[in-house]
This record gives C-alpha cells, sequence and structure tokens, in this order.
C-alpha cells in the first residue's frame, strides 16, 4: 500500500482509459452497422481479443521495447517499427473515418464494402476493431512499460480499463445511434487522432492535452445542440 505505488495505479488507470475512448469511439461506429442483434457479441469478442492481446505485448515488452529502434532513415528521419505501425494506423484510420464521412453524407453512394442487406459483415468489423485496437495498444504499453516498473500495476490498469470500456461500451453505441450527428463528430474525431498518429510516426509531437482538450470542448457544443433540439421538439405544438 505504499503510496507512490497507489499513485503510479492511478496514474496509469486514468491514462488507459483517457487512451481507450478514441478505440471506443471506433469500436461504436463499427458494431453500429452490424444487425443489432450481432452489435453486443461483436463488442465483447473485439475487446475480449484486445486485452488478451495486451497481455500479450506486456509479457513481450522486452521486443516491444525494440520497435523504438530505427531501422532505416528517410530524408535524415529515423523510423523505427513503431513508427511504422503509428503511420499505417493513423492512416487506415484516416481512410476508414473518411469513407464512413462520405457515405453518412451520401447515402446513395455504393458500399461496395456491404453485403446486399446493408450491414456489415461480423467477422471483418471483429478483425478491424481489433487491428485499430493494436495500433493503440502498441502505443499505450509502450508508455506504461516506460512508466511503470512494476509489472502487476500496468495488468491492474489494462483490466481496469477494459472493464470500464465493457460497460460503457452498449451506453455509447445507443447514444451514438440515437445522435447521428455525434457520430459525424465522432468521425471527425477519428481523422484528427489518424492524422496525430501519423504525425507521431514522423517524430512530430502533437501534446495530447491540446487534442483532448479540443475533443471535450467540441463534445460539450455538440452537447448544447442536442439539449437546444429537444426543447425545441418538446416546445413545437402537436399538429
Amino acid at each position: 500500500m505504499d503510496p507512490q505505488i497507489l499513485a503510479s495505479l492511478v496514474m496509469l488507470i486514468a491514462m488507459e482509459v483517457v487512451l481507450g475512448i478514441d478505440n471506443l469511439v471506433f469500436i461504436a461506429i463499427l458494431s453500429n452497422r452490424l444487425p443489432a442483434a450481432q452489435r453486443q457479441l461483436a463488442r465483447r469478442i473485439g475487446l475480449g481479443l484486445a486485452i488478451g492481446m495486451r497481455f500479450a505485448m506486456l509479457a513481450g515488452a522486452s521486443w516491444l521495447l525494440t520497435l523504438t529502434e530505427p531501422i532505416f532513415s528517410i530524408l535524415g528521419l529515423s523510423i523505427s517499427g513503431k513508427d511504422m505501425i503509428l503511420i499505417g494506423g493513423g492512416m487506415f484510420l484516416i481512410g476508414k473515418a473518411t469513407v464512413e464521412i462520405h457515405h453518412r453524407v451520401d447515402p446513395e453512394a455504393p458500399r461496395a464494402s456491404l453485403p446486399s442487406g446493408g450491414t456489415a459483415r461480423f467477422w471483418p468489423v471483429v478483425g478491424q476493431i481489433l487491428m485499430l485496437d493494436a495500433v493503440f495498444s502498441v502505443d499505450s504499453v509502450i508508455v506504461a512499460v516506460g512508466l511503470v516498473p512494476q509489472t502487476w500495476i500496468i495488468v491492474t490498469a489494462i483490466t481496469v480499463s477494459v472493464l470500464v470500456m465493457l460497460m460503457s461500451m452498449d451506453a455509447l453505441s445507443a447514444f451514438m445511434e440515437r445522435n447521428p450527428t455525434m457520430v459525424m463528430l465522432a468521425l471527425a474525431f477519428l481523422v484528427m487522432i489518424g492524422m496525430v498518429l501519423v504525425a507521431e510516426g514522423f517524430e512530430v509531437h502533437v501534446p495530447k492535452g491540446f487534442v483532448y482538450s479540443a475533443m471535450a470542448f467540441a463534445c460539450v457544443v455538440e452537447g448544447l445542440n442536442i439539449l437546444a433540439r429537444r426543447a425545441t421538439t418538446r416546445s413545437r405544438p402537436e399538429a
């Protein structure tokens, strides 16, 4: 019960939860494209596999840290394995979010990735959830290993953060389904996060505090818009 150890545990749990927010948003958007009966199962399988992947990364922490060593240089920049993962994941996130935005702006556009019924396939969605979680996990596990030497603290923080995600996942997905404008805002966030990941991969460090502050402010504004629309609907006389 050393106060310093407890402080490290609380700090790491908070960091894992905050870093998991963008992952949570992506899972909510992807899973809501599935038939209603499959959504909860996809979220649980995706997050269950995600926690297993994070523990596997933690078990191979010594190998994971070697990803920070430069592999090659380009235009004076040293690119490591971690950088390549961040760049690839960021570009995937930008592309995926941009395609989703396009189809929400133009719902009549053909969607080659979807079957004729208009809903996504189960396992490809789970695979995409797992792929993006791998990108987010690499960075968070490397940071956790660098900050805290005690493995049990990292294991506890990862477990708590995933449990928080599991408990809030259904509520977040339902809220986003009821409020389509919030989905568009979340997709814009994913584009921004993807750009931050690409920038980090090219050694351009963007302060995370600025990013999350902008996201929080935008969410507050959108929340006020939702309340204003509901108030307008309630005050409107019935036909």
